[in-house]
C-alpha cells in the first residue's frame, strides 16, 4: 500500500455549490414544484457529506465503501467524494519514550535501558492499512530494537574492544536509529532520532561492578605513578651524576632509587630520616 492523492476541490467552491442547490431547492418548494425541490436537497446533502477540513500536518485518508481513493496532505477546506469515510493521521512530529528495559549484555551482564525516539508518519496509507495500530506498532518495535541491539555490546570492558554501550552512546543510537528505520519502514513511519536516556547495571550487581570499576581505577593509577616514579629517580641520579654532586657506587644508587621509589610511590606522606653523625 502506498500513498496517493485524492481527488478534491475547494471547499469554498463546494461550500457555494451546496448553498445554489438549497436556495434552488427552496424557491422550487414555494412554486409548488416538489420532485426538483427535494431532488435538489438531496444533490446539496450528498455534496454537504463531501465537505471535510484538514489541519495543519495533518493528513486525511479517504476511503470509499472499503476502497482506499487515495490522501489529503494540503490544510484547509475540501470537498471530496462523497459517502466516503475519512480518517485523520498526524503528521506531526512525536515523541516515544522507552520503558526501563532489563535486558543482558553481551557478556551476560544484565542491565537496566531506556531510550527516546523521535518519528513522524510520512506514508499515511501505511499507516492506515498495512498495520492495525501505527503508535503501538513504533513502541512494540522500538523496545524490541533496544533489547537487540542492548545484547550485541558489552555495558563497559576493562580490555580493549571497538564499542561499549557505556563508551559509545553515539555509535549506539546511531545503530539503535537504523535498525529501528528498518522496522518501521512497513508501518509508513521515519524514525528522526534515538538517543539512550538511561544505562546502568541491574541492581543486583551494581554493587559488584562498582568496585570491580574502582579496582580498575586503582590498578590504572598505580601504574601511571609506577611509571612517572621510575622516570623521576633515573633523572635524579643522572643529574647528581652529571653535576659531579656525589660519586654513587652500584650499591648507593640502589639505594637511592629504592628510597625515591619508596617516597614518591608511597599512598601516604614519608617520614624523612636524618642522619647527624655519632655522638660520640
Amino acid at each position: 500500500m502506498n500513498e496517493k492523492n485524492a481527488w478534491r476541490l475547494n471547499g469554498f467552491i463546494g461550500v457555494l455549490l451546496i448553498a445554489v442547490f438549497l436556495g434552488l431547492s427552496v424557491f422550487s418548494f414555494y412554486n409548488g414544484s416538489f420532485v426538483p425541490a427535494i431532488l435538489l436537497l438531496i444533490v446539496a446533502v450528498i455534496l454537504g457529506s463531501g465537505i471535510t477540513v484538514i489541519q495543519p500536518n495533518q493528513s486525511v485518508v479517504v476511503i470509499f465503501f472499503g476502497k482506499y481513493l487515495g490522501s489529503i496532505r494540503e490544510s484547509g477546506l475540501f470537498l471530496t467524494v462523497p459517502f466516503t469515510l475519512r480518517r485523520t493521521v498526524s503528521l506531526r512530529v512525536r515523541n516515544f519514550n522507552s520503558k526501563r528495559l532489563k535486558v543482558n549484555d553481551v557478556e551476560g551482564n544484565p542491565i537496566e535501558i531506556a531510550a527516546v525516539i523521535v518519528f513522524k508518519v510520512v506514508d499515511s496509507a501505511k499507516a492506515v492499512f498495512d498495520v492495525d495500530n501505527y503508535e503501538e506498532f513504533v513502541e512494540i518495535q522500538s523496545e524490541t530494537a533496544i533489547r537487540h541491539v542492548a545484547t550485541k555490546y558489552p555495558y563497559d570492558t576493562f580490555e580493549d574492544v571497538e564499542l561499549t554501550l557505556r563508551g559509545n552512546a553515539e555509535e549506539v543510537s546511531n545503530e539503535l536509529q537504523v535498525e529501528l528505520q528498518a522496522r518501521l519502514n512497513v508501518a509508513g513511519v521515519e524514525v528522526t532520532e534515538a538517543r539512550l536516556t538511561h544505562l546502568a547495571y541491574s541492581t543486583e550487581i551494581a554493587s559488584a561492578m562498582l568496585q570491580r570499576q574502582q579496582a580498575s581505577a586503582i590498578i590504572s593509577a598505580r601504574k601511571k605513578i609506577v611509571e612517572g616514579a621510575v622516570g623521576m629517580a633515573q633523572m635524579a641520579i643522572q643529574q647528581l651524576e652529571k653535576d659531579n654532586v656525589i660519586d654513587l657506587d652500584e650499591e648507593r644508587r640502589v639505594n637511592m632509587v629504592n628510597n625515591l621509589m619508596v617516597a614518591i610511590v608511597s599512598d601516604k606522606s614519608t617520614q624523612p630520616v636524618i642522619n647527624t653523625g655519632s655522638l660520640y
